[in-house]
């Protein structure tokens, strides 16, 4: 996922569903088959405000670990503005304890400020606020006692145990288009991921944006993965997915015309191509995100899809 030419595929957890109780039975299958079909790792998102049912990730996630042995377990992104990082670093630590050293901390800022509100929380300065809340979680995983004094969070003498288990600490890696964001994800990260709300010509604009931020911070490429979250339905009629896939992006997104923007549809070689067109721009880890029919899409991929580009 770093350097080499080797692209590795995961797949999207069925988190989002219409019904009024989960599957469990048929998330833990998904995890078991996930792992025996070669994906190399397992992905979570956010949404904790949503008319979508969406389970929280983090929880997710360390079900997900108990219930595994190989993959690893990605978010992406969580929205860290809007929680404690103390409490976050926490949680993702305990995480990474329960996995055996397999998480990836996928973080963003968010687009939406209308919600920060009913977190209690104000929209302004959530840079500095996302920055700070960044540091505060990383010297908690890397030092015995933390002092700190910033604008929003101040600890005196803390201390954290356990740490996580990878050292110095869980990878993170960054969402977001604008160039700001993207700095930071050079300056503070440990990679870059694309949204599945962006398009392919987005990412490649990202990507592009990025290595020039690698370049002028002197940063060696082969150190920071790229990786990008492709929604996609695989049927012989295109016309029959897409549509499928607009009902869906109209649920979850609020905005079905997205759908056909970013997502891929049709059969098999045409998600192919599209498919080949991300991972020439760069993409080391394609994380694949069926939107419905989640299982037989696993299967369907780690058939036709992962043999192809592998």
């Amino acid at each position: 996922m770093t350097g080499d030419t080797r692209v590795t595929f995961g797949i999207a957890l069925p988190q989002v569903f219409a019904e009024s109780r989960l599957d469990l039975a048929g998330l833990e299958t998904f995890l078991a088959r996930a792992e025996a079909l070669g994906y190399e790792s397992v992905w979570v998102q956010e949404q904790i405000l949503g008319a979508a049912g969406s389970l929280e990730p983090v929880t997710l996630l360390a079900h997900a670990a108990a219930r595994t042995r190989r993959v690893r377990l990605g978010t992406a992104v969580l929205l860290t503005p809007l929680r404690s990082p103390v409490q976050l670093a926490k949680s993702l630590a305990t995480v990474d304890q329960l996995s055996g050293g397999r998480l990836i901390v996928g973080v963003g800022l968010g687009s939406r400020t209308q919600i920060y509100p009913a977190f209690g929380l104000s929209p302004e300065r959530r840079v500095r606020r996302f920055v700070e809340g960044l540091e505060v979680m990383k010297r908690l995983w890397t030092e015995e006692r933390v002092t700190f004094d910033g604008a929003f969070f101040k600890l005196e003498n803390a201390a954290m145990a356990p740490k996580p288990v990878q050292k110095p600490h869980p990878p993170i890696w960054f969402g977001g288009r604008h160039p700001d964001a993207l700095r930071r994800a050079v300056r503070l990260g440990d990679g870059f991921i694309g949204a599945g709300s962006s398009s392919t010509a987005e990412f490649r604009e990202a990507v592009d944006h990025v290595r020039r931020c690698l370049g002028e911070a002197g940063r060696d490429p082969a150190t920071f993965a790229l990786a990008k979250r492709v929604y996609l339905a695989v049927d012989s009629d295109r016309s029959r997915a897409l549509g499928r896939l607009r009902e869906w992006f109209g649920w979850y997104y609020g905005n079905a015309a997205l759908a056909e923007r970013v997502a891929l549809a049709g059969p098999v070689e045409e998600c192919l191509e599209g498919l080949r067109e991300i991972r020439a721009i760069g993409a080391g880890l394609l994380l694949l995100n069926p939107a419905f029919d989640e299982a037989r899409h696993m299967e369907l991929f780690a058939e036709k899809i992962l043999p192809a580009l592998r």
